[in-house]
């Protein structure tokens, strides 16, 4: 199957304004079978959940397809998908519950690489339980996180490692499943920030070994809200703080208040349009695994056309240099702001924005302090057009 990224451009009304879009690892535009999805459920009757009035039947049958859309998604069970407000949210609610069962001298492992949604909530859940942080640490020249980085300071008294299953700063891609290997041999839990990598790669939760993954369906064309993931089983074993009259069962007992069916009715929309994007055999989860393998195809041709074209330019360095990784660069400039730069590019209608994105650990890590760089997000309704324009804008940028 072609991949058709001027029909695929054809269903995102956002695009008809013109600006190239290489912010998509802070949230994608929206096509329109999601906004339709979301349309329709906030147009039919709706109420809380149930099973007699018309209204109560349609928010059960969204959040069951939600569950299922989100479980084919991340190859994980519709039992152990749980919504929330964030990934953020969602990470400082498992880590507090988490926290409860460690004891001083515990020990908790993060990364360099991470977002500081990765970090933070751990270090601070740690902090309150006395128990004890220690980094792995990434190569700032390489952009690497191998294994024997996070294996290194595993001990037994290690409790959970969080690493994240993308950079959202420098695209890099860690070998999840040998890190999980190591974790639990150490008899440690495993949490996996997958909000970055479930833009751009297909996700399994029980084959990449993760106990526990987060993602944001705005990353991948979905409405703004995050999503955890994993064992059913698992989650029975956590008793989060929550409401007595609301209900104990798995996942709800993890979700705070009454659900927002519109946007989980987008959310499953959004998974339905990505697995579009493949060959169209087989079940959702085989066509989502097709569709991944095209829209990396898509990307990765376009991430080499954009490295060449801007690598050329003087005064640029690229800060993304791992072996695998997503199609998401970093770039600074000699002598020139970053942020200079996204100024300059937003007159020309090109929206490639300037910061350290939240990873602060790994934007100081790289020698940026806390300014980071201009970072250049691909995503799949990014084509050969947008990609000439960035080099053009930045070359104009640099000899002006």
């Amino acid at each position: 199957m072609t991949y058709d990224v001027r029909a695929l451009r054809a269903q995102f009304p956002s695009l008809a304004s013109g600006t190239a879009h290489f912010d998509g690892p802070g949230g994608t535009q929206t096509p329109a079978p999601v906004i339709r999805a979301i349309t329709d459920a906030l147009t039919a009757p709706l109420s809380i959940r149930g099973a007699v009035a018309p209204g109560e039947i349609n928010a059960e049958r969204i959040v069951g397809e939600f569950r299922r859309a989100v479980a084919d998604l991340l190859g994980a069970e519709p039992g152990g998908i749980v919504f929330g407000r964030s990934a953020t949210q969602l990470t400082y609610d498992l880590a507090r519950t988490l926290a409860a069962r460690w004891r001083p001298g515990d020990e908790v492992v993060v990364s360099r690489l991470d977002h500081d949604a990765n970090i933070r909530p751990w270090v601070q859940a740690a902090e309150r339980a006395g128990a004890v942080v220690r980094w792995a640490e990434f190569d700032p020249a390489t952009g690497e996180l191998p294994p024997e980085a996070v294996a290194a300071v595993l001990t037994p008294r290690t409790r959970l490692v969080a690493v994240t299953g993308a950079s959202n700063l420098i695209g890099t891609r860690p070998d999840v499943r040998a890190i999980a290997d190591a974790v639990h041999a150490a008899g440690a839990l495993l949490h996996v920030d997958a909000v970055h990598l479930a833009a751009h790669a297909s996700v399994d939760l029980a084959a990449s070994g993760a106990d526990f993954a987060v993602c944001s369906p705005y990353k991948f064309f979905g409405p703004h809200h995050g999503v955890l993931a994993a064992d059913p089983a698992l989650l029975e074993t956590l008793h989060p703080d929550k409401l007595v009259p609301s209900s104990d069962a798995v996942p709800e007992r993890f979700e705070l208040g009454t659900l927002p069916y519109e946007a989980l009715a987008g959310t499953t929309a959004a998974v339905d349009f990505l697995a579009g994007l493949g060959d169209g055999s087989g079940d959702r989860r085989a066509r989502l695994r097709s569709a991944y393998a095209a829209i990396e195809r898509h990307e990765t041709a376009l991430r080499e056309t954009a490295e060449r074209g801007l690598y050329a330019l003087d005064g640029v360095t690229g800060h993304s240099r791992a072996a695998v990784r997503t199609p998401t660069l970093l770039l600074t400039f000699r002598d020139r702001p970053a942020a200079e730069a996204y100024r300059f590019l937003g007159t020309r209608g090109v929206h490639a924005p300037a910061a350290s994105f939240y990873a602060l650990e790994a934007s100081r890590h790289l020698g940026l302090g806390d300014g980071g760089g201009l970072r250049v997000g691909l995503s799949p309704y990014n084509d050969a057009e947008d990609v000439e324009r960035l080099v053009a804008g930045l070359g104009e940028f640099l000899e002006s």
